[in-house]
C-alpha cells in the first residue's frame, strides 16, 4: 500500500459540535474526547497512516483552535497535518471543498475523506485500490447493519455502482448504509461550489449519480461504530481496550482495563469490562467499575459502582453511589447513596447532595 501510494492525502472532517454528547463536548470537541486513553482522533490517525496516508488536512469549525495544540504538525504521528477552518459551517461538501485548498494532490489522484466520529475496521487500502481500479469519481464505504430503518440506505447494482441515496424509511430496500469514509478523485472535489453550504449526501453524491458519473459502493461487515451518543462513545472506548477493534494508538496492551500514568487503583477494587482509568484517577477499595471511561483526576470512592458510564475530569462519585449508563460532567460530585441511570447526564460542576436522586425505594 505504502509503495503504491506514497503521497496519499486525506481530509478529516472534525467540525461538528457533538451536541448528542453534551455535556462532554461543552468544553472539548468530540474528536478530542479521551477514548481508550488517547484523544479519539489518535486512533483514526494511526489507522490512516498504517494504510499509507502521509498528509492529512483537518477540516475544523467548532472549537477549531483546540486541535493544533494536541496534534501539532503531525510529526509525532508520522504525518504532516494542516488545519483549515470554516468561519461558518459549510456542511460536509463545503467543508471538503474548503479543506481541499490545502491539498497538494493532482486532479486524478485519490483523496481519502474521513469523518471524525467513526470507528471502523474496514480495509481502507482495499477501498482505495478498488476506487483506482474502477476509475470511480467517488467510492463510498458502505456497512451492513441489522436495523437499517435508523439510517438512510444506499442501494447498489450488481456491479457495485451506487444507484440512489435514500432517506430513512420503515421499509428500506437494503441493509447497506453510508459508513462515512469516502475516496474522491481530486478533480471531483474541485467541482463542489466554493464557500457555499453543500451536503455531499443530499447534493454531491445524488448529483454525480444523476450525471452518470461512477459512484461506487465498497461494502463490508467489519467493525463499524458512530460514536455520536454517550452509549456509543463508551462502547467504542470499551471495544478498543478489549481489542475488539485493533488500534495502533492504544497506549497499552488490550485487556479488561487500561490504567494511565499516575492512576491509583486499589487491589480491593474491581475494574473490568474494557474500562479506562484516566491519569491520576483514583479507584478506592470496594469500588466497582465496569465497561466505563474514567477521565483524568476523577475519584471513585469506596463502595461506589460505575457501569457503562463516563465520569468527567476531576469528578467524584462518592461512597455507595450507583452510576449506570450515565454521563458525569467535569468536576461534578455525585453524593453518597445517589442512583443515576437510564442515560442521565450531570452537567459540569454540579454537586448532588447525598441521596438526592433515587431509582429504588429503599432507604
Amino acid at each position: 500500500m505504502e509503495s503504491s501510494l506514497p503521497d496519499l492525502e486525506a481530509i478529516l472532517l472534525v467540525g461538528g459540535q457533538g451536541t448528542r454528547l453534551r455535556p462532554l463536548t461543552l468544553g472539548t470537541p468530540k474528536p478530542l474526547l479521551p477514548t481508550a486513553g488517547v484523544p479519539f482522533l489518535a486512533h483514526q490517525l494511526a489507522r490512516a497512516r498504517s494504510f499509507g496516508v502521509r498528509r492529512i488536512v483537518f477540516a475544523t469549525s467548532y472549537k477549531a483552535s483546540m486541535f493544533e495544540p494536541v496534534f501539532g504538525d503531525g510529526s509525532a504521528f508520522g504525518l504532516s497535518i494542516e488545519y483549515m477552518t470554516e468561519e461558518t459551517p459549510l456542511g460536509t461538501g463545503g467543508a471538503i471543498r474548503n479543506a481541499a485548498e490545502a491539498l497538494g494532490s493532482g486532479p486524478d489522484d485519490p483523496v481519502l475523506i474521513l469523518n471524525g466520529d467513526i470507528l471502523s475496521g474496514h480495509d481502507i487500502g482495499d477501498q482505495i485500490r478498488t476506487h483506482l481500479r474502477r476509475s470511480a469519481a467517488v467510492t463510498l464505504h458502505l456497512t451492513e447493519v441489522d436495523d437499517p430503518t435508523r439510517f438512510g440506505c444506499v442501494p447498489t447494482d450488481d456491479d457495485g455502482r451506487v444507484t440512489a441515496f435514500l432517506e430513512k424509511t420503515p421499509n428500506p430496500v437494503t441493509n447497506r448504509i453510508n459508513a462515512g469514509c469516502y475516496v474522491f478523485t481530486r478533480s471531483v472535489i474541485d467541482q463542489i461550489p466554493r464557500g457555499e453550504v453543500v451536503s455531499v449526501e443530499r447534493q454531491t453524491f445524488p448529483g454525480l449519480i444523476e450525471s452518470g458519473e461512477l459512484v461506487l459502493g465498497y461494502a463490508d461487515r467489519t467493525y463499524w461504530l458512530d460514536v455520536g451518543t454517550p452509549a456509543a462513545f463508551v462502547r467504542g472506548s470499551r471495544d478498543l481496550v478489549l481489542g475488539r477493534l485493533a488500534s495502533p494508538a492504544l497506549p497499552g496492551p488490550t485487556g479488561e482495563y487500561l490504567v494511565l500514568d499516575g492512576a491509583v487503583v486499589s487491589p480491593e477494587a474491581k475494574v473490568q469490562g474494557g474500562s479506562t482509568v484516566g491519569a491520576r484517577a483514583v479507584v478506592e477499595a470496594g469500588a466497582s467499575v465496569m465497561g466505563s471511561v474514567l477521565s483524568d483526576d476523577c475519584v471513585i470512592h469506596s463502595g461506589a459502582t460505575v457501569t457503562d458510564s463516563v465520569v468527567g475530569r476531576g469528578a467524584r462519585v462518592c461512597a455507595g453511589a450507583v452510576v449506570c449508563d450515565a454521563v458525569i460532567g467535569d468536576g461534578a460530585v455525585v453524593g453518597a447513596g445517589n442512583e443515576l441511570q437510564a442515560g442521565v447526564r450531570i452537567w459540569p460542576g454540579i454537586e448532588l447532595p447525598e441521596r438526592a436522586v433515587r431509582y429504588s425505594s429503599d432507604v
